[in-house]
């Protein structure tokens, strides 16, 4: 069985007094596609937070890389080999398109089995992003910074790429861009953990499901199994 890259167990967490997080069990492993779905408020962006160290767990363990990375802050867990795409992209606005590519770039270690990110290969996987490399973070549209995020974070050479609300507010030819990428990604064999709400795009790209409500997770499971328990699934999905 492929090694374990993240894994949390048990994890609560919270903001102030308030509990959000109630005893999550959440793994990926290499080469795997996870999807983490909820409707909003329900815990997703909490649990990607509390995986990246932005949000210290009140309780539980947090795995990285087979390391116990429970204490460890943020910048200990992104160097295990994890890539962040977060919500509302986050990309530096004074920055060029390349500038923003190389301010993060992390060379790959050794013994990973795929080739290394480059700004050609991000410009390959992301045409739009070379022909707009000298404009600003402001002048890109929606799409192309949600692009622009993505390829920041595959040049820090990932073994995880976590993406929170892949295509959130993009308009259709935008997202079916970024899921045609995340397409390409899979198979090369990037592990990814991914939120979003397009559940038809999402069962396309994925191994196995995770669905959480009330910062719990109430489904799990792989594709086939959505496919032959989809009514008791996406109930938890529904508005």
């Amino acid at each position: 069985m492929a090694r374990a890259l993240i894994a949390l167990e048990g994890i609560e967490a919270g903001y102030g007094g308030a509990q959000v997080l109630f005893g999550i069990d959440l793994e990926v492993r290499a080469g795997e596609v996870v999807t983490l779905m909820g409707r909003n408020g329900m815990g997703k962006t909490t649990i990607i937070r509390t995986l990246f160290g932005l949000l210290a767990p009140s309780r539980g363990r947090r795995m990285v890389a087979e390391r116990e990375m429970t204490q460890a802050p943020p910048h200990k867990i992104a160097a295990c080999g994890l890539g962040y795409v977060p919500e509302g992209r986050q990309i530096f606005p004074r920055l060029d398109v390349e500038e923003n590519l190389l301010a993060t770039a992390r060379q790959r270690g050794a013994g990973t089995g795929r080739p290394a990110w480059s700004l050609d290969r991000v410009y390959t996987l992301f045409p739009r992003l070379k022909e707009r490399r000298a404009n600003m973070g402001t002048q890109l549209s929606g799409g192309e910074q949600q692009m622009l995020a993505i390829g920041r974070a595959l040049m820090t050479n990932p073994d995880l790429l976590v993406l929170d609300e892949a295509t959130e507010g993009l308009a259709p030819v935008m997202r079916g861009e970024i899921w045609s990428a995340i397409g390409v990604l899979r198979s090369d064999g990037l592990a990814i953990l991914v939120v979003d709400k397009n559940l038809e795009a999402l069962m396309r790209i994925a191994d196995r499901h995770v669905v959480v409500e009330g910062g719990r997770v109430v489904w799990t499971g792989t594709n086939g199994e959505l496919a032959a328990d989809r009514t008791r699934a996406t109930r938890h999905l529904e508005i």
